[in-house]
């Protein structure tokens, strides 16, 4: 399953920078989409009083890639990062993420998200079937190239029983 040329994936990056900087609209919007109502998001008063220079984006609002990659749909209707390596006959699911948040993001931030593919292994599960495991880091900087965070994420491709 692991084959030569999903290995060669290993160590490559890509990075995307964002097409407009972070707007008050995306950020209230997103709030409201996760159902956060800390004022610090939608008020720019309050968020000045707790030393902001005005309303900062709930962390995982960087998370969501579509937002500032400029990539096209797919034909899921998905329109952010993906590493695009196919692995035939496996079920693709992500075996989690590992977030670190290291300052606010605020308006007018420019974001940056550089993404690396750190390993990819293979193993047999307890049913006996291959799986292919990737761990890849995206590192997330504004335009002062200030980290804001970090997320290790692990993919994984199942083989499907035959």
């Amino acid at each position: 399953m692991l084959t030569p040329e999903i290995s060669a994936f290993v160590g490559k990056s890509i990075s995307y920078t964002a097409p407009e900087p972070v707007g008050k609209a995306s950020i209230r919007y997103f709030a409201m989409a996760i159902g956060d109502a800390n004022p610090l998001y939608t008020d720019d008063d309050f968020a000045r009083k707790h030393g902001y220079s005005g309303v900062i984006a709930p962390p995982t609002w960087i998370c969501e890639t579509n937002q500032y990659a400029g990539l096209p749909m797919d034909a899921d209707g998905y329109a952010g990062h993906l590493w695009k390596i196919e692995v035939p006959n496996t079920r693709l699911v992500r075996g989690g993420n590992d977030y670190h948040f290291h300052q606010a993001i605020v308006e007018g931030d420019v974001i940056t998200a550089t993404w690396v593919i750190d390993s990819i292994t293979e193993r047999t599960n307890s049913k006996g079937l291959k799986m292919i495991t990737m761990f890849s880091t995206a590192t997330y900087t504004n335009q002062k190239n200030e980290l804001l965070a970090t997320n290790t994420e692990s993919l994984i491709w199942s083989e499907i029983p035959r």
